[in-house]
């Protein structure tokens, strides 16, 4: 990948983690520079951004040592996902990352063209989350 791709997907990573950029911001910036989605996957600490030339790269999340707990809590996950949309003072990134594993989240894909983001369980079960209008 181009290394002004692969700097504006780290940005953007970074950006989430220090609460510099929000979703929308990032999910604009992203698409701005032609990528059309990225999968986390939190079993392997890492973030893949795709180009729709079958181009990626794939960086490190910042480290998490707690584990995916095995049942998959589909209407936890998403009030997750209603607390992080809201953007309190208390929201950061990483607090969302360790919660959303202690209730059996394995990762997530986000689709720029689909405008979703699906979050998946370690047995398969999954929460399809549209984005907000």
């Amino acid at each position: 990948m181009d290394a002004s791709l692969a700097k504006i997907a780290g940005d953007c990573l970074n950006a989430a983690y220090d609460k510099t950029m929000a979703f929308p911001q990032i999910v604009g910036r992203l698409i701005e520079a032609g990528f059309e989605g990225y999968a986390v996957d939190y079993r392997r600490n890492t973030t893949t951004y795709f180009l729709p030339d079958r181009d990626s790269v794939v960086l490190g999340n910042r480290p998490s040592e707690e584990p995916v707990a095995l049942p998959f809590d589909r209407e936890q996950i998403a009030a997750q996902i209603r607390w992080a949309q809201a953007d309190p003072p208390d929201y950061s990134y990483a607090s969302f990352c360790k919660r959303v594993k202690a209730l059996g989240c394995a990762g997530y894909l986000v689709s720029f063209p689909g405008r979703r983001v699906l979050y998946f369980g370690r047995t398969a079960e999954t929460h399809v989350e549209l984005f907000p209008q």
